[in-house]
């Protein structure tokens, strides 16, 4: 038995002629709007106002940057505006060349530099030889 398999999900259908039902409901509130601010405000203090709405109309219906609709991009700038944000400074430290930055780098690790021998002294070598043998036998007492 074959079966159709649905195609294109990402597509709105298309409702009102050109539109999507999405679209119409932009063109449709934004021509409301200016209705209202045309009756309220009438025609000379109200003309910014309706033109701002009816850009705001358009280009929730016909501007699609990235392919996306406009609506993500006002939702996207407004949790930007309200949302906390965390700077964080870090003072710079003072420029050093490399062979100084090493030098500095290795003597605040404790790490030898090349040339200098690795000596260890008696209390330190038995430390270790103590260390690996409680380590080894509290392996060995697990098992």
């Amino acid at each position: 038995m074959q079966f159709k398999v649905p195609q294109f999900l990402d597509i709105e259908d298309k409702i009102f002629g050109p539109f999507t039902f999405r679209e119409f409901i932009y063109l449709a509130g934004g021509a409301g709007l200016c209705f209202v601010l045309y009756r309220l405000l009438g025609f000379y203090l109200g003309a910014i106002p309706i033109l701002a709405m009816a850009a705001l109309a358009l280009a929730l219906t016909f501007y699609k940057p990235n392919n996306k609709p406009f609506i993500n991009m006002i939702e996207a700038g407004l949790k930007y505006m309200t949302q906390d944000k965390l700077y964080v400074w870090k003072k710079p430290e003072a420029r050093l060349n490399t062979k100084e930055q090493n030098k500095v780098v290795s003597e605040e690790k404790g790490i030898p530099k090349p040339n200098e021998e690795i000596r260890l002294s008696g209390s330190k070598l038995r430390d270790l030889a103590w260390s690996l043998d409680v380590m080894d036998l509290n392996q060995h007492a697990d098992k």
